[in-house]
């Protein structure tokens, strides 16, 4: 069920243009590093629409991973520092396996990967220097996130996924508020399935699949102006119920007109889960 709109039009708002895909009728594809011959990077080919963007704070209370496709977790992080990939996966992965299960009554939640992004004005995103993507996009598919599952468990993969499968991330700043380029999710229960477009993610070894996303005046957006480094966000990927649901929560980066002329650039980290439902 998505929010009503009488209570979302009640909480503060901001107004912001978000990249969505020019709809061509073929497939996009992205390759992560620079293709050979002349080949384009991308041909995802982005058509911004201004949108309304909600404060969702005050309904941090009404919000759901599965009515929604995002939660507001309030949690305060023990990792000292975030430039430590070691610290990261001791601390910072124990932290987040438990605060998984609490929210979600998961019986096992595993990690498979992290990745820590800081702004660089004028930058592009790269393996040294992973940059916000202000594109609306979900990182996984109805295709690819049980492929992922047996790429990272293997053996055990085909009776994880009889069970229920979800794909969560959490995504938090890390050394100050998010005053820059904050992150952007879209109520989920406002998005058709015609809305999400498989795309290609080309790596070097592999061929990903995630899902870009064109424009439907129907979706509701949200975010936490000035976001603090004890607030995460979880941000639904993927699941395996097809019940009603919600299963894949776009979202984005986006230049809140708010933000102030000194404010420093911003830096999160995003963690990918697979979380495990036995029923």
């Amino acid at each position: 069920m998505s929010l009503h709109q009488n209570i979302a039009a009640a909480v503060p708002f901001v107004q912001a243009d978000l990249n969505y895909l020019v709809p061509t009728g073929k497939r996009p594809r992205s390759y992560t590093y620079d293709p050979p011959d002349g080949t384009p990077r991308t041909t995802i080919e982005p058509e911004p629409h201004r949108v309304d963007i909600h404060d969702a704070r005050p309904l941090a209370a009404k919000v759901s991973l599965d009515e929604q496709g995002f939660g507001i977790l309030q949690q305060r992080s023990a990792v000292t520092e975030f430039d430590d990939d070691d610290e990261i996966q001791h601390v910072y992965y124990k932290e987040a396996e438990e605060a998984l299960k609490a929210a979600t009554g998961a019986d096992r939640v595993f990690i498979f990967d992290h990745t820590v992004r800081r702004r660089i004005p004028g930058a592009l995103d790269c393996a040294g220097a992973r940059q916000p993507v202000q594109r609306v996009h979900v990182d996984h598919t109805e295709k690819s996130a049980p492929q992922r599952v047996r790429d990272f468990l293997g053996d055990e993969a085909d009776e994880l996924l009889r069970g229920r499968v979800q794909v969560i991330n959490l995504w938090r700043p890390i050394r100050f508020p998010v005053f820059d380029s904050p992150l952007a999710v879209c109520d989920a229960a406002t998005v058709a399935a015609g809305d999400l477009v498989p795309t290609d993610l080309v790596y070097r070894d592999r061929v990903g699949e995630t899902y870009s996303v064109t424009f439907n005046p129907a979706h509701r957006w949200f975010y936490l102006p000035r976001m603090r480094t004890d607030e995460a966000l979880l941000l639904k990927c993927y699941d395996s119920k097809t019940d009603g649901r919600a299963r894949f929560a776009p979202h984005t980066a986006f230049e809140d007109p708010n933000t102030p002329d000194d404010a420093p650039p911003r830096e999160s980290i995003e963690l990918r889960t697979f979380v495990f439902h036995s029923a």
